[in-house]
């Protein structure tokens, strides 16, 4: 008679369709997390390095030239240039910047961009809408004339635009800096709208040809409607660069009997005296305003900016 076996050393066998035994705490494999949670802090800090640098590159001459403007001429002669001001009240600079003509030279800009900025924001979405949108023989090579408009060189057409305006009696008035600002915008306007077409469907415009709309009307009522990120991006940036111009605005308002056409821009030079002596004060007062009216404006459209952005950069 044989002897009964023993059972087989190690973890006790379970009965079939039961759960397996909780494995114990030591069996368990360690927590990979916890390792990499503190390694990917880390990781983010130069990120966070950066941006706090690029920050204070952007904020601190904001700060220093509001300080600036509440200074006097006898603090920015004999003070440290870090120093703060001693009235944080004194507004007098503000009050010398606009009876020194800031106010007319704001209504100066006014008069002279934001026509010039219709006019390229409509003909350059209607040009872009033709190059890139309807079909006719050569749009590529027309294309390429609006291009080469980006290459001239501002300098190169300062004497002929002023004899041109000589001739045809338009000095003393605002009209040369309306048809300069309105030509030398153009061609960029033109290759960024063609650029924000191409990522339109054409379904959508050969649905408005079968539909019995004509060119015209698909402009109109389909294509100007769909590009009012697009178009707001365009006019801002075209904003920024005719709002602070100096050349043409220099060369066409300033002289005798021009005065009382001068810019923003060119209202800044008149801060400065005779010999170079510089009013700090006001300068920065009229400064300031300045880039209070550029900086709301870009806070109200920065969203129709971004969503502008990124509609020419994927196909629809």
């Amino acid at each position: 008679m044989s002897a009964p076996t023993r059972p087989p050393a190690g973890p006790a066998a379970t009965a079939p369709g039961a759960p397996p035994p909780a494995a114990t705490p030591e069996a368990q494999p360690p927590a990979a997390g916890r390792r990499r949670r503190p390694a990917r802090h880390w990781r983010k800090w130069p990120l966070v390095l950066a941006t706090a640098i690029l920050l204070v590159i952007e904020i601190y001459p904001l700060i220093w030239l509001l300080l600036g403007s509440l200074k006097t001429q006898q603090e920015f002669m004999n003070r440290p240039t870090w120093a703060l001001p001693q009235d944080w009240t004194n507004f007098d600079n503000y009050r010398e910047a606009w009876d020194s003509g800031v106010a007319r030279n704001l209504l100066n800009s006014v008069m002279a961009v934001f026509p010039s900025l219709a006019i390229i924001v409509v003909f350059g979405t209607a040009a872009g809408f033709a190059l890139e949108v309807m079909v006719f023989k050569g749009r590529g090579a027309l294309l390429l004339v609006f291009l080469a408009g980006i290459m001239i060189p501002s300098q190169m057409i300062l004497l002929p635009l002023f004899s041109a305006y000589f001739k045809t009696h338009l000095t003393g008035t605002v009209w040369p800096l309306i048809l300069t600002y309105s030509a030398t915008g153009l061609p960029l306007t033109v290759f960024m709208m063609a650029t924000y077409f191409r990522a339109v469907p054409r379904e959508l415009f050969e649905a408005a040809t079968i539909d019995g709309a004509s060119a015209l009307r698909s402009f109109r009522s389909v294509a100007f409607p769909m590009m009012t990120n697009a178009i707001f991006t365009v006019g801002l940036v075209q904003f920024f660069f005719l709002w602070n111009d100096l050349l043409f605005a220099m060369t066409f308002t300033s002289g005798a009997g021009h005065a009382e056409l001068a810019t923003v821009q060119v209202g800044l030079l008149n801060f400065q005296g005779r010999f170079g002596a510089v009013q700090y004060g006001p300068t920065m007062a009229a400064i300031c305003v300045n880039v209070l009216i550029t900086l709301v404006l870009y806070l109200f459209l920065n969203q129709r900016v971004m969503k502008g952005m990124a509609a020419g950069a994927v196909k629809g």
